[in-house]
């Protein structure tokens, strides 16, 4: 029981988004309202408010971070059991689907990493480098992520072997890409927006 409410409130805490609070603190539009609707640092950028963009990513990226964190002390899971992925894709989910925002939430980018980051600093900063390279070469921050989570369970699977754990990165890395659905058509019809560019 004990371990479920440790689930359940890492659920939660991914729940919060901070575009949502951000932008209200801030007095922003909702991130909802424009752009993609997406409520994640991208779509916040578009407002021109490179501080609440940066706030909201950093949010997005502690909260993932801390749920995983707040898991190993309470329960003292370890990335070789269960109970760990579960708290890490309860987080994630969390975000994709915040009850507190009518389950219309992000695509989970800056939150898988702070997970990530979590289970293992090596990991996360991997992963994180894959991100960069893709970004700073092509200029596609969709793309970049796509990338990423291909790569982050692979990237896991090197390091530490098949583990519960690697299944849990394995289906969040799968629910990013499905988020991004409209980013890989955009991609495929050569329309997607390049990093720094102007519409």
């Amino acid at each position: 029981m004990f371990n479920a409410l440790v689930i359940l409130g890492a659920y939660l805490i991914g729940s919060v988004s901070f575009a949502v609070v951000v932008s209200k603190v801030m007095r922003l539009p909702d991130p909802h309202s424009y752009g993609s609707g997406n409520p994640g640092a991208t779509n916040v950028l578009r407002t021109g408010n490179k501080l609440a963009a940066i706030l909201t990513l950093l949010g997005d990226a502690a909260k993932g971070y801390v749920a995983v964190v707040i898991a190993r002390v309470l329960i003292g899971v370890e990335i070789d059991s269960w109970g760990l992925p579960t708290v890490a894709a309860a987080a994630f989910i969390g975000h994709l689907f915040p009850v507190f925002h009518g389950f219309k939430g992000g695509k989970g980018v800056a939150t898988a990493l702070g997970i990530l980051l979590a289970i293992d600093w090596v990991l996360g900063l991997t992963t994180l480098s894959t991100w960069l390279i893709v970004a700073v070469f092509l200029r596609y921050s969709s793309l970049a992520a796509l990338v990423s989570a291909v790569f982050a369970p692979i990237y896991f699977i090197f390091l530490f072997g098949v583990q519960p754990m690697a299944i849990a990165i394995a289906v969040m890395s799968a629910l990013l890409i499905w988020r991004h659905k409209a980013n890989i058509q955009k991609l495929l019809r050569g329309e997607e927006g390049r990093i720094g560019s102007k519409k």
